[in-house]
């Protein structure tokens, strides 16, 4: 017999150990079914189970502290000492002097300059062609993995090895880039190109620009593919042309993102000395330094203490820049996600239906 609004799982009958009657299980129709054993239960969170999971982050943790953030307020307090390889036997507290050295030497302004130069020469160009590769890697076409395996392959090459690699390239003797331009009719005899100071910047920016466009091309992409067809779809029906269609629907979209991978990459290129060391070491007569070779030139030379001063001059440069281009984009954002994007979304899909 059945009964309205109720059903019977498993079967009556008799307990197989002592014959009794076993009633039935009655469920509500409709209501989800128990959820039993190990899995169908939270576990409690114990005093016991929480030194568990401390002595597993144990490691971890005291890994991080010895060789992070040990070193890191290690140096911070040589920053303010007299801490210099030449003469270890008067490490005495100076105070500000290591950072009036940083300001008040010759070399000072062309590295702020130089640097500067290094992360908006860099940046800018990356992400306009990254964001190109990207939109037209989105295209389904043959070979496209092959394609995109060519174009991820530099990010992983050391940035070391990819100075070298450029310092042979631009070679005034027997480098690719003067034999090319030559054959094309552009230059009559070689540059010295790392040799001048008015072109070295402009070879290690090149470099730079080849080498980082990867990581743009890479996030952008994800980005890209998370937008839904739909969206096209519907800017297609309402007559949107690809301009259009790319500051209002794909730019908006992947507005986080981008901020993030720009900021990601403002922090690593002004942290990057790596390729400037491979071509250039920082000459010809210090105008390729930027702050972090300059910040290694400094520590090669013994003067600990200077070195440190720059180094915490540039972790503060960073968080400013990090907290205000944060607040910049959150603001610019939550006032766009509040009316207009959705007025914009609104028109089109007002004028897509009357079409």
């Amino acid at each position: 017999m059945t009964m309205s609004g109720t059903s019977t799982s498993g079967t009556s009958g008799t307990s197989p150990a002592s014959g009794a009657p076993v009633a039935p299980s009655v469920r509500k129709e409709g209501a989800p079914p128990r959820r039993r054993g190990a899995g169908g239960r939270r576990r409690e969170f114990t005093t016991r189970r929480g030194l568990v999971i401390a002595a597993f982050m144990a490691p971890a943790a005291v890994f991080v502290a010895l060789f992070t953030y040990y070193p890191m307020i290690a140096g911070s307090q040589m920053a303010f000492r007299n801490w210099n390889l030449t003469d270890l036997t008067d490490t005495s507290w100076v105070g500000v002097k290591n950072f009036r050295e940083v300001f008040t030497d010759p070399v000072w302004g062309t590295v702020l300059s130089n640097t500067a130069l290094w992360v908006v020469g860099s940046i800018v160009p990356q992400l306009v062609i990254g964001f190109a590769i990207a939109l037209w890697l989105r295209r389904r076409f043959r070979l496209r993995g092959l394609y995109q395996a060519l174009i991820f392959f530099p990010w992983a090459i050391s940035g070391f090895l990819i100075g070298i690699l450029f310092r042979w390239m631009f070679n005034s003797e027997f480098g690719v880039v003067n034999d090319l331009l030559q054959r094309a009719g552009l230059i009559d005899e070689p540059i010295a190109w790392l040799a001048d100071p008015d072109t070295a910047m402009i070879a290690v920016l090149i470099a730079n620009i080849w080498y980082g466009v990867t990581f743009f091309a890479i996030m952008i992409l994800a980005a890209l593919q998370s937008i839904p067809d739909e969206l096209y779809e519907a800017a297609a029906l309402d007559g949107a042309g690809k301009a259009r269609t790319l500051f209002q629907i794909t730019i908006p979209y992947i507005r986080v993102t981008l901020a993030l991978t720009v900021l990601l990459r403002v922090i690593w290129i002004f942290n990057f000395p790596d390729l400037i060391f491979g071509m250039t070491g920082g000459g010809p007569n210090n105008e390729t330094h930027i702050v972090t070779t300059w910040m290694i030139k400094i520590t090669q030379q013994g003067d600990y203490g200077k070195a440190s001063a720059l180094g915490l001059i540039v972790v503060a440069v960073l968080l400013v820049f990090a907290v205000f281009f944060l607040l910049a984009t959150r603001e610019r954002g939550a006032g766009r996600r509040g009316g207009g994007e959705a007025g914009k979304s609104g028109k089109l899909g007002k004028r897509g239906v009357r079409a």
